[in-house]
């Protein structure tokens, strides 16, 4: 089964996500933790929390992921900056576990000139302070586009964070499609090829979501503009292979794409008339990618 969903608001609490949802046919979803230009979050309503739970378990949902604010930036040049990041996601961390066994996922920031090792070093500090054994959130970080001084725009960047993080079995990667297209991996023309670059530098075993975007933008254009499935640059025909990729199909998409809940019923009812069910297809190059 396609494991499907797309970011809904988190205004009116955890139940009426859950409910939302349901009503346009998603079975997991992607949340922001607060503010997403800002810092507030409201206080958890431990009942809230518990009745999304059970909504989950009668209705299938699972993998919920949860999305820090855009305002965070773990590699800042300004300490002060740093340490608002740092004492976000330790707060998030800490609210998430009312959501067991969820995902956590960022973007690991930008080096704001300061240099990729000095960056990758910082991001991997803050984690190794907030990361805590008896946690069951799992921390993922955002492959990035690469614009700027952003750091993450490549899988050799992440791999570098992760090399450094001590609790690292806390830690996986999300693949955001729009990014890491606008990035220079060509998941339109060398699906293969990129899952194999992500495996030999990263593994695919820590991949653990997808954000599932199409591009404004043309391909290695290092910017950052989701378009709605099919209308982009990658196209639906790269989406149904993205989707139907035996590396990639028994993992949860998320769909970030500019929508309102009926356009994300509507992307979701064509992406799974785009999935096959396992045995319903032939081979592919990829599958067994881990063994090369």
């Amino acid at each position: 089964m396609l494991k499907i969903g797309c970011h809904l608001s988190a205004a009116k609490g955890f139940l009426a996500m859950g409910k939302d949802a349901v009503s346009i046919g998603a079975n997991t979803f992607q949340f922001f933790t607060r503010n997403p230009r800002g810092s507030k979050a409201k206080e958890i309503d431990p009942a809230d929390a518990a009745a999304l739970r059970e909504l989950a378990r009668r209705e299938g949902i699972s993998h919920i992921l949860a999305h820090a604010p855009y305002t965070l930036n773990a590699c800042s040049a300004d300490p002060k900056v740093r340490e608002f990041a740092f004492l976000i996601m330790q707060d998030d961390l800490r609210r998430m576990e009312y959501l067991p066994g969820s995902c956590y996922n960022f973007h690991p920031g930008s080096h704001t000139g300061q240099g990729e090792d000095a960056g990758i070093l910082q991001i991997a500090q803050l984690l190794n302070g907030i990361l805590r054994a008896e946690q069951t959130t799992t921390v993922l970080l955002e492959t990035m586009a690469g614009k700027g001084t952003e750091v993450g725009g490549s899988f050799s960047q992440l791999r570098r964070i992760l090399d450094q993080v001590v609790l690292t079995e806390k830690m996986g990667v999300c693949l955001d499609t729009c990014h890491v297209y606008d990035a220079g991996y060509d998941l339109v023309n060398d699906l293969d090829g990129v899952l194999a670059q992500f495996d030999r530098e990263i593994g695919l075993s820590r991949l653990r979501a997808v954000h599932l975007n199409d591009s404004m933008n043309p391909f290695c254009s290092h910017k950052d503009r989701h378009q709605k499935i099919g209308q982009g640059s990658l196209g639906i025909s790269a989406i149904e292979r993205i989707i139907n990729h035996p590396a990639l199909r028994e993992l949860p998409f998320y769909l970030e794409t500019p929508n309102d809940l009926p356009g994300y019923a509507q992307e979701i009812l064509l992406l799974k008339g785009l999935y096959r069910e396992p045995g319903s297809m032939p081979g592919q190059a990829g599958e067994r990618l881990s063994e090369k």
